[in-house]
């Protein structure tokens, strides 16, 4: 009795204010949020999240099989690159190192061992793809785009057991070459708006006729297109003389084309950033394929996009997440010791504060990165397919990279601006585009997608309302739309109780786990993340579908998600590796900056609310005392750039598993003058004490001996190794090709 008086007194009403506000979910959209599965971002969204549950997610971790492959083939394949000649030279891998690929099996990383493949863990593909990226990004690359977004992927989720027996083995030793074909001139970040095209009709397949799809399309940006032997076609499917059914507009649909089939085009290729991963369009007219060639069979038919937004899910967690990691322990390392064992102005020119913020800024964001990754890693190697995480991860990953990279050419200077053999850095940076720009777009994946779908995928109520609202029985759908508007009504009055108190009280009596030293930390991660929640409820309920076309406002909720996202990823790497004393700066640096991001991304989005009460409102419950955090202090600063200039556990820690190569890789000939440096500097201090520069006078005076003589001479030669640039003879650079030949070449 009471609950139908609700209902129809209150509930009905509301009822009427929410399908009017809200814009109903488009196909796609639906499809792309029924993809995948919520995790610990849906945590983050209760605004109270349980902190015993994330320390209990098992560390990831490699087996013994895993480690050996690591320590064997990866090393080896690490060792067989030139990312010079590669990109300077033969714009390919050799011959050699594709065979190996192959042979080694590391295109079949994901493949489970009865269909021929390595069967590793989702942690397992990304270590591999993270060292071989220490060495070349080029190779990294195109290691990881079979194991990630294409073929492979799609028929071990969705394909038939036919499709498995025959395609899974020849992709895992190489003897089919994958690639997938999304992104077409008209589709981009928008690739719903795609106008390949599949018609349902009759033709000859072998010999006989068989209802089929004739297939027209054109395609760009196409990693491993040029060489693959086996095409993941995305497409439109119609069926105009109804041979499947009534249907006649069936929808986004995924089917394999081999490249050798009449009317494929491929070969040519783009150049991405100067990048040498094979990457080019494609196109197809009037190639017929039989419907069995759907990944799944006829019955997946139609339902592509869905199959590719699941798949990106895992994917877009683990490859440029892992890319971007490799960036981060590539530039700690090298940036670290290069300030080390460069002089300026008779010092280190790490000792100088203005070095030692950005070598800060680099060793904290590569202990941010790797803590996201492995947390992540561990959440897929538990079965689940964190879509907004993985947008998340894909995102701040590599805009972080860009940071990271960006710190590492000004601490370098000169040295990696100048190209050449020697020059270690300048591939990175080149290839910083790419990662920004492919598998979303990050404008636009901060702008719609990160909260965007984020807030429907994660909230614990908000899509069970718009599910209710949409129900086409309006007397059902206002049962269902009652039974959840309740539920969401309680759970917003505690959420803003929490986030007042805990806003009130700075933090102080918010719920932690006993973590040591970084208790303080999760309370004020409990805070914000209270914060967050109360905040994101009061968008929905006064801007309703507005929300989704406020981007700048939705852009600074998900970055507010993100931020929640990846400290949760450092504080769970300092408890899975034993609560290391000296990585505290590390994780101190990772938490004062996002907290200070929090917190301005709070008060952009009171001071740019659009109905100015509710904003006034907004900062008496979340930021009462104004903005109170401002960044790690110059002593966490100092630090985390000590950390990375000196030999010690934490560094280690920091740039482990990249790779440095043989006595003559510049790499190994910076670590080796690196060592040099820190085992003389005792001998350095010996002679500064004694006001002595002239060395042949100390040696005459005894002040230090033959061997000491000859240490200071060893380490000033491999310094000066390090320091030089290359430099090249006029008739060298004649060999590359002139802007006009390329352009010819490309008509």
């Amino acid at each position: 009795m009471l609950a139908t008086a609700r209902r129809q007194l209150l509930t009905r009403p509301i009822f009427s204010f929410v399908e009017a506000a809200l814009p109903p979910l488009s196909a796609t959209e639906s499809e792309a949020i029924d993809a995948g599965n919520s995790w610990w971002d849906a945590a983050l969204f209760t605004g109270n999240p349980n902190w015993e549950e994330l320390l209990a997610v098992p560390p990831a971790k490699l087996t013994a099989q895993e480690q050996a492959f690591m320590d064997g083939p990866v090393e080896t394949l690490c060792a067989m690159i030139d990312d010079w000649r590669m990109t300077w030279e033969t714009h390919d891998l050799s011959q050699e190192t594709w065979d190996y690929l192959k042979r080694e099996k590391f295109f079949g990383i994901i493949i489970p061992r009865e269909y021929g493949g390595l069967g590793f863990s989702n942690f397992a593909h990304s270590e591999i793809v993270r060292k071989i990226a220490t060495r070349s990004v080029s190779a990294a690359v195109t290691a990881m785009v079979p194991n990630s977004l294409g073929p492979g992927e799609l028929i071990l989720r969705f394909g038939t057991k036919a499709q498995q027996e025959h395609w899974l083995p020849r992709l895992a030793d190489g003897r089919e070459i994958p690639a997938f074909g999304l992104t077409s001139p008209e589709a981009g970040s928008d690739a719903a708006a795609m106008t390949d095209e599949g018609i349902v009709c009759k033709g000859l397949w072998q010999g006989e006729e068989v209802v089929g799809i004739r297939l027209n399309w054109r395609k760009r940006y196409i990693t491993l297109g040029p060489v693959a032997t086996i095409l993941g076609l995305a497409f439109k499917l119609r069926d105009p003389d109804h041979l499947l059914g009534e249907q006649q507009d069936i929808g986004i649909t995924v089917a394999l084309v081999p490249t050798d089939l009449p009317g494929v085009s491929i070969g040519r290729r783009h150049i991405p950033s100067m990048q040498s991963f094979q990457n080019g369009p494609n196109e197809g007219h009037d190639v017929f394929i039989p419907l069995e060639n759907i990944i799944g069979g006829p019955d997946r038919a139609g339902q592509g996009w869905k199959m590719l937004m699941s798949a990106l899910a895992a994917g877009r967690g683990i490859s440029l997440p892992s890319l971007s990691a490799a960036a981060g322990a590539f530039c700690a390392h090298t940036t670290g010791a290069y300030a080390r064992v460069r002089s300026q102005f008779n010092l280190p020119i790490g000792r100088f504060e203005g070095i030692q913020e950005r070598i800060a800024r680099i060793a904290a964001n590569a202990y941010l990165l790797d803590g996201a990754r492995r947390l992540t890693c561990a959440g897929l190697d538990q079965g689940n397919h964190p879509a907004v995480i993985s947008s998340i991860l894909k995102l701040h990953a590599t805009e972080r990279m860009r940071i990271v990279i960006n710190d590492a050419m000004d601490v370098h200077g000169g040295k990696a601006v100048i190209d050449g053999p020697n020059n270690y850095l300048g591939n990175h940076y080149r290839a910083i585009p790419v990662g920004i720009t492919v598998e979303g777009a990050n404008i636009l994946t901060r702008s719609l997608m990160v909260f965007g779908q984020g807030a429907i995928r994660s909230h614990p109520y908000l899509l069970k309302e718009i599910r209710a609202v949409g129900e086409g029985n309006r007397g059902q759908a206002l049962t269902a739309f009652d039974d959840v508007l309740w539920k969401h009504v309680g759970h917003a009055l505690k959420t803003a109780m929490r986030a007042f108190a805990r806003s009130w009280s700075g933090g102080m009596f918010a719920p932690a786990p006993k973590a040591g030293r970084a208790t303080r930390y999760y309370r004020q991660m409990s805070r914000y993340a209270a914060a967050f929640a109360f905040i994101s409820d009061i968008a929905f309920l006064t801007l309703g579908g507005e929300l989704k076309r406020r981007e700048m406002l939705s852009a600074r909720l998900g970055d507010i998600l993100s931020e929640l996202y990846l400290l949760s990823g450092a504080l769970k790497r300092w408890e899975d590796e034993g609560r290391q004393v000296d990585d505290l700066p590390l994780l101190a640096w990772c938490m004062d900056s996002g907290f200070a991001t929090m917190e301005q991304r709070f008060v952009e989005i009171i001071e740019n609310f659009p109905t100015r009460p509710v904003g006034w409102m907004l900062r008496l419950f979340i930021l009462p005392f104004g903005r109170r955090r401002h960044g790690p202090s110059d002593r966490t600063i100092r630090q985390c750039a000590q950390i990375i200039l000196e030999p010690c556990a934490a560094r280690e820690r920091l740039i482990d598993n990249v790779f440095i190569g043989g006595p003559e890789e510049p790499v190994a000939r910076l670590t080796e003058a690196f060592r040099l440096m820190v085992d003389t500097q005792p001998i350095h201090d010996r002679l500064r004490q004694a006001r002595v520069k002239d060395r042949a006078k100390a040696h005459e005076s005894g002040l230090i001996t033959d061997d000491e003589l000859a240490q200071l001479q060893a380490a000033d030669e491999a310094v000066a190794d390090v320091v030089a640039v290359d430099d090249f003879a006029p008739g060298d650079l004649a060999r590359v090709p002139t802007a006009e030949a390329m352009a010819q070449a490309a008509e």
